[in-house]
């Protein structure tokens, strides 16, 4: 249900009625209704401007992409982008609409009524003519500081009383992000500082509040924004999400024309693309549909998921890597427990019964035991996509917050969706401040911010990978974030040792002849997951050398026998006995370690050993 806007405090002196937004007779006039097709980001913008608490905003997220504008009397539904939404819907009614940036420098932005152009112009005379309305962001401020100025002088010499209608004006900068920059103080006081003031000023002056005046600035990442204006109390962030199933549906049944003419092109419906879709942009989608139709090419299952992986990489700018998993827990040798917990959380998925599934998972052990692995098959075992984080990481102040937060604007969109995070001890950063000017502290605080959203619970799935798992913050390992702990060993069992060969040779393709494998036992070495497939590839490859097809027993022992494994000593032990504390389930343990843990102070003394490896490790 749409919420009234607010009619202000007695401190607003904004005339009623105004038709100011929305256009001809305005719905958003104080004490009035927004129309029901108008977006919620519009509607909150709507209800903090008549709150009578700010008149700046910032719009942030999906800034790119197009809004659904119904169609009027004379007219079909159509699409616009921001700007052009703003201009002719959100401030249609209003007497003057600039626009604003680098680029293109000070303009009007009329939309396309020829009148209303005319109309804009009679009311910015004080400006000059347009043709000489400056580029240079300084001059262009200083412009627009003097006919605010102006205007209020006008206004205060008013006669009191008089019923004339006061002018209306919004100002428009796109790409705020390069007109008022995160940076220093020092950078701003010698570059951007006089903007960054400018802005402040108009945001927090009582005089222009009770005018009829908005600020909107436009920028995709609100990081990328001077955090001096945007954490200002006068200043409101508002942030438009990626489009809905509905918005998605609704523009794709519009470019279809007639279904004769969909079904020509496409192997799903409209409503089946538009459940297909999430995580697209409309801007992305309408290239899907403008191939089929002018391209020739079919939207069809196989070509859909290669052009969405497409799409969505390059709409994260390569910060993540979007796949498929080709296995599922069938594949996975050995974990019993925790295969039937993860096919358990996986049904409750598929079931829509999310309120079950847990927020994430912290998969710990030693390296080379198929963490990564096994979060791979637990995604494709559920059929949902998967993503692995890429470094988003930047030298540059204010990126990497910037990216993380666009990242995490398309995972909620994606979702149901398996994030993997490898290594994430050391991609995730701690609460503590370090020598990066805090960047580590607020790439935790949003992560974990995140993880504990619970409105995402089975919508996205975290799944933590380390071999440090005593090196992550407790934060992100606590219940309501990661809160399954899954540790892996080294396989210790001969028949999950022989086990791990087969399924290492068919995960490579590696033909085999009928045995070659089961005469192997685990030896003191402790081969890791790894180090079985490193085996087979060097069993392979004597047998390719000998010109066999098929690996026998004989190249099988030759492997072993001449493979030495990288990890060894008491860094390995550490890693092992950190999976072991951090367990949550007494199922997960191998007999070996359920036994020691469930002695009087059994983790008391794993700890201790622990604590006395790191010492010598640190020595």
């Amino acid at each position: 249900m749409k919420k009234k806007a607010e009619t202000g405090s007695a401190q607003t002196l904004k005339p009623d009625p105004l038709d100011l937004l929305a256009g001809t007779p305005s719905p958003l006039s104080p004490g009035r209704r927004l129309p029901d097709w108008y977006p919620d980001w519009a509607e909150e913008l709507a209800d903090l401007y008549f709150s009578g608490t700010t008149s700046v905003f910032v719009l942030h997220g999906n800034v790119h992409d197009l809004v659904y504008c119904p169609a009027g009397p004379d007219g079909e539904d159509s699409w616009c982008d921001i700007p052009e939404f703003l201009a002719t819907k959100l401030f249609g009614a209003w007497d003057v609409v600039l626009s604003y940036d680098l680029g293109r420098g000070l303009r009007p932005l009329p939309g396309t009524k020829r009148d209303r152009l005319k109309s804009m112009l009679k009311h910015t005379t004080a400006l000059g003519q347009p043709s000489r309305w400056p580029h240079s962001p300084e001059k262009a401020f200083f412009l627009l500081d003097r006919f605010l100025q102006r205007k209020m002088l006008r206004e205060a010499q008013s006669k009191p009383g008089t019923t004339s209608k006061s002018t209306s004006v919004a100002l428009v900068f796109q790409h705020a992000q390069y007109i008022v920059p995160a940076q220093g103080i020092a950078s701003s006081a010698l570059g951007h500082g006089s903007l960054l003031v400018r802005l402040l000023d108009w945001a927090q002056n009582p005089y222009l509040k009770r005018l009829n005046i908005a600020f909107c600035l436009i920028a995709d990442r609100l990081t990328e924004v001077n955090t001096r204006l945007v954490q200002n109390p006068y200043v409101a962030t508002v942030r438009i999400p990626m489009p809905s199933r509905e918005d998605r549906s609704r523009f794709i049944r519009k470019a279809v024309g007639s279904k004769e003419q969909w079904k020509k092109i496409s192997d799903f419906t409209p409503e089946e693309l538009a459940e297909l879709s999430n995580g697209l942009s409309l801007v992305n989608l309408n290239v899907v549909v403008a191939q089929a139709r002018t391209g020739g090419e079919r939207v069809a299952a196989q070509s859909f998921k290669r052009l969405k992986k497409t799409m969505i990489e390059r709409q994260c700018s390569g910060l993540l890597e979007f796949f498929e998993p080709k296995h599922g827990l069938d594949m996975v040798v050995g974990h019993v427990a925790a295969k039937k917990r993860l096919r358990s959380d996986a049904e409750f998925i598929m079931s829509g019964k999310l309120d079950f599934a847990p927020m994430g998972y912290l998969i710990c052990g030693p390296v080379g035991t198929g963490k990564t692995f096994l979060a791979e098959c637990y995604a494709g075992s559920i059929g949902i996509p998967c993503v692995k984080l890429l470094n988003f990481r930047s030298k540059y102040v204010g990126e990497t917050e910037g990216n993380l937060e666009h990242l995490l604007t398309v995972l909620r969109s994606l979702g149901p969706v398996v994030v993997i995070v490898d290594e994430a001890d050391a991609a995730l950063g701690t609460r503590e401040a370090s020598g990066d000017s805090g960047t580590s502290s607020r790439v935790f605080s949003i992560i974990a911010s995140q993880m504990g959203d619970t409105r995402y619970r089975g919508k996205i799935v975290w799944m933590l990978l380390t071999s440090r798992p005593d090196n992550l913050p407790v934060d992100l390992k606590r219940q309501g974030r990661a809160e399954v702990h899954i540790p892996l060993f080294y396989p210790t069992d001969e028949e999950e040792f022989r086990a791990m060969f087969t399924v290492m040779a068919r995960k490579n393709k590696v033909k085999s002849r009928k045995g070659a494998f089961d005469h192997l036992k685990p030896d003191d070495r402790g081969l890791s997951g790894s180090d079985i497939e490193s085996v087979v590839l060097g069993a392979n490859r004597h047998a390719m050398t000998a010109g066999r097809k098929q690996v026998t027993k004989n190249d099988v022992d030759a492997a072993v026998k001449d493979f030495v494994p990288s990890a060894q000593g008491l860094e390995r032990e550490a890693q092992e006995l950190a999976a072991v504390l951090e367990c949550t389930q007494l199922s997960f343990l191998p007999e070996r370690w359920r036994a020691k843990v469930s002695k009087s102070n059994g983790r008391v003394a794993i700890q201790e050993r622990l604590v006395a490896i790191r010492q010598i490790l640190e020595s």
